[in-house]
């Protein structure tokens, strides 16, 4: 098992869209961004990927400031291009072009050698009922994970 320290989830994705596939990528990033982000200082909630030309680029994720940066710190929105493959952009855009999917990123962390990695995921969005549908069997789950700790405990 690979280990690798996650940084920043956004769960709020998996409940707005169905994951289709995942994607692991690079970011590129300037020196300060790298030592926020270490530290976790980067929310994800507002954050989607889009495609521009060939090249895939990040926006709308927020990149506190590095507290000890002085002139080298960036904007904290400032778009981030990812590193795929060719081969795996290509897939993308192909995704994207079908209605309804979007490029979400999923979480953001550190992997074996250290370096920042971002899941980025293909999302097709849910419906209102759809949301409704996951949290009744969330709920059901929780009430069945109940009920048999109850019959094992002998209550």
């Amino acid at each position: 098992m690979n280990e690798m320290k996650v940084l920043a989830n956004n769960r709020k994705a998996r409940h707005d869209y169905f994951i289709e596939e995942t994607y692991e990528a690079g970011m590129v990033l300037k020196g300060t961004e790298v030592k926020s982000i270490r530290m976790g200082r980067i929310n994800l909630k507002e954050g989607y990927a889009e495609i521009q030309g060939s090249e895939i680029y990040l926006l709308g994720v927020h990149v506190s400031p590095y507290e000890k940066g002085n002139i080298f710190n960036t904007d904290p929105l400032r778009p981030k291009k990812l590193l795929l493959n060719k081969r795996e952009i290509r897939k993308l855009i192909g995704y994207t072009t079908q209605k309804g999917y979007t490029l979400v990123p999923l979480r953001i962390y550190l992997n074996e050698k250290g370096l920042v990695k971002i899941e980025l995921g293909v999302g097709k969005g849910k419906k209102l009922y759809d949301k409704r549908q996951t949290i009744a069997k969330k709920d059901a789950e929780r009430r069945m994970q109940k009920e048999m700790r109850k019959s094992q405990r002998g209550e």
